[in-house]
């Protein structure tokens, strides 16, 4: 039986309208954490995400429970809690560290930085998954590192904590993204999910007593709205994305992130659209390139 070409080339096309939902939520998830972290610090925003993110799981779960055979405990209950628990710390580390560098560089270069986390997945996953490391996955975490260079610019401009940041939070979301596989061979996506954001809220809470906790004002509940919103549509769109191509496909297209985001902090922030942190990031899009020719993308696509 031939196959429908028609629905064979609609989906990449899918994929890329998924793709613009998820370049669109990022975008607007750095937007509205620069607005709130005028008035709060990094913990503090993330327990209100988390909050939010919560309630939006939470009455998901609840609305399934009515068409479903399974209690709530079911439905939630994880199969190794310290896996998810670990999962969770590097995902909110990671994640402070984004909002973090949002505020002190440039954020076409945190997300060139941001672009190195598949390069760290190839680079880790030997340790952490046990897949074997090769020469390719060598050259890819070499190319990547000249990547870094030319957006950093050591020596021709001085490093801050933000470049800093956005390293160790590309590291932080490749050890998410190697935990999130290895809990999804026994766990639904609305297991980690409630997971996630229920403990990333107490997180959240516990360390925001760090500095005080400060009650946000009327002028940025609509930010925080909007970073709750997005910090979920943004994973969905991402993950619909790749449930319609393969990873080979949709990565390319998440590199559009890098231009809109420039622009956008040009727009807004007066920031200076740098050649080289294009240049870098080109750098880096090889790498990644080089690194999904290795793996095998139907594997990656299902």
């Amino acid at each position: 039986m031939k196959p429908d070409v028609s629905t064979t080339e609609a989906k990449p096309a899918l994929a890329a309208l998924w793709m613009c939902g998820a370049i669109a939520s990022f975008t607007a998830m750095a937007v509205a954490g620069r607005a709130i972290q005028q008035e709060l610090d990094s913990f503090e925003l993330m327990f209100w995400r988390s909050l939010i993110g919560f309630g939006i799981v939470l009455a998901v779960v609840l609305i399934a429970l009515r068409n479903a055979d399974r209690g709530f405990v079911t439905i939630i209950k994880p199969t190794s809690p310290m896996l998810h628990l670990t999962r969770n710390l590097f995902h909110f580390a990671g994640q402070n560290l984004w909002f973090y560098g949002i505020m002190v560089i440039p954020l076409s270069q945190l997300v060139a930085l941001e672009f190195t986390m598949p390069i760290w997945v190839a680079l880790l996953a030997p340790l952490v998954l046990g897949e074997k490391f090769t020469m390719r996955r060598l050259f890819v975490a070499l190319l990547g590192f000249v990547g870094i260079l030319i957006v950093a610019q050591p020596g021709v401009q001085p490093l801050t904590s933000g470049h800093l940041a956005g390293m160790l939070c590309a590291i932080g979301f490749a050890m998410n993204v190697m935990l999130t596989k290895r809990i999804m061979r026994a766990d639904s996506v609305i297991c980690v999910l409630f997971w996630m954001t229920l403990s990333q809220t107490l997180f959240g809470l516990i360390l925001a007593q760090w500095g005080g906790f400060t009650w946000p004002s009327p002028a940025i509940w609509g930010w925080l709205v909007v970073v709750g919103l997005t910090g979920l549509s943004a994973h969905y769109a991402l993950s619909s994305a790749l449930g319609l191509a393969p990873a080979s496909t949709v990565a390319p297209m998440e590199f559009l992130r890098l231009p809109v985001i420039a622009l956008v902090g040009v727009w807004l922030y007066a920031e200076a659209l740098e050649p080289l942190v294009f240049a870098g990031a080109a750098v880096i899009l090889l790498a990644n390139w080089v690194n999904l020719r290795g793996v095998d993308t139907r594997r990656l696509s299902s």
